[in-house]
């Protein structure tokens, strides 16, 4: 059996709701990749579309 322990102290508890940090702005180089990748996914879409266009049998 030890001699002696360590009492455990905890903080004191926080009463006001902590400020949530503001947002940072964007890079300009993110901004610039999520353009890229917007048009890469509507030129997708519109291939996707014209694709099953061509392959439904007419009548």
């Amino acid at each position: 059996m030890p001699a002696f322990t360590f009492e455990k102290i905890s903080p004191p508890a926080r009463r006001a709701p902590t400020a949530s940090a503001p947002k940072k702005p964007r890079s300009v180089i993110s901004q610039m990749i999520n353009r890229i990748a917007e048009r890469r996914a509507k030129r997708a879409l519109q291939v996707e579309r014209t694709a099953h266009r061509d392959d439904k049998p007419a009548e």
